[in-house]
């Protein structure tokens, strides 16, 4: 039988690193955090408004904070630097690669409206490629969470790590069905459900969709078990080699691109230490398009439908 989670309300992620955001302004005077002309979307609001000495408005001009934000490190401070996660990634890399990554500076580059589910504004705005080059810099933690809970949680922990973090989160309003008081662990994946015939490693929105997927596999008599990854770097090799060699086979589950992102990850795991049958839930080398979240998911084969339909498959690889 599949474990039941309760989902407590359907609330967006990036609500999650707001309230997350606001804790530390509290507890924590070494946090500042910084925005790129964002504040409202990226829920920055409170901490803007409670400690404006410590907030920073930097204008459209992402590449700029950045720089800040690695200078600020060097007096102590704890940056958290804020915008859109196409924003965040791929028009600032260079200043990323260069003034963060490779001084290894303690910058937390936190990034909204990741994916598909920014929704109508379209693939200009939709990146799908932004773990995979988050993921590939020396030094570069990548957290990828699934829901308001657990966003607000990673906010708190990411702040005690040292060093460079890539903290990736949405726009919309999904299931919050994570414990409100969860210890979040970097690099530690969570399993929320046992099973015997298939693994599914999800990420993001994709998890809530997997423990979806598990119930429909159940009534068809299929046994899954359901692990979050909600740190893509470090991957938790030992979570995912202990499920494997179980089930026999795999399906990774996001909301990017299959080059790059998690099911790579996994893929060069099984790869090294236990080849095993896998299949991929993810975009299949694309951009997006305008639509609404669910239209989107739905079209590009990210949703519980999908994840059946591919462990079935994984299943038949054995």
């Amino acid at each position: 039988m599949t474990k039941t989670y309760t989902n407590s309300g359907n609330k967006d992620t990036r609500s999650g690193f707001g309230a997350g955001l606001e804790v530390l302004g509290k507890q924590n005077p070494n946090v500042v955090a910084l925005c790129a002309d964002l504040t409202g979307s990226l829920k920055m609001n409170a901490f803007k408004d409670n400690h404006p000495e410590r907030f920073i408005q930097v204008g459209i001009a992402e590449a700029n904070m950045m720089g800040i934000a690695a200078g600020l490190t060097i007096g102590g401070k704890i940056p958290f630097t804020g915008t859109f996660a196409n924003f965040s990634t791929g028009r600032v890399y260079d200043q990323i690669r260069q003034s963060i990554a490779y001084s290894g500076k303690n910058v937390k580059i936190c990034a909204s409206h990741a994916g598909l589910t920014l929704g109508e504004d379209g693939a200009t705005h939709q990146i799908l490629e932004d773990i995979g080059l988050m993921k590939m810099l020396p030094g570069m933690t990548v957290i990828n969470t699934c829901d308001f809970n657990q966003t607000k949680a990673a906010t708190l922990a990411i702040a005690d790590h040292k060093g460079p973090v890539y903290l990736r989160f949405g726009r919309p309003k999904v299931a919050n069905f994570t414990a409100e008081d969860q210890n979040f662990e970097i690099g530690k994946a969570v399993k929320l459900q046992e099973g015997n015939d298939v693994s599914i490693f999800a990420t993001g929105h994709l998890v809530w969709e997997a423990l979806e997927a598990a119930k429909i596999l159940d009534e068809k008599g299929i046994s899954a078990e359901v692990i979050n990854i909600h740190t893509i770097k470090p991957l938790d090799e030992e979570a995912i080699l202990e499920s494997v060699k179980k089930t026999g086979c795999a399906v990774s589950a996001e909301e990017h691109n299959f080059l790059g992102g998690l099911g790579e990850s996994i893929s060069r795991t099984l790869a090294l230490h236990h080849p095993t049958p896998q299949e991929f839930v993810a975009t299949n080398d694309t951009f997006g398009e305008s639509g609404t979240p669910a239209q989107l998911m739905e079209k590009y084969g990210l949703n519980a439908n999908a994840i059946v339909e591919k462990a079935e498959k994984a299943i038949s690889r054995k």
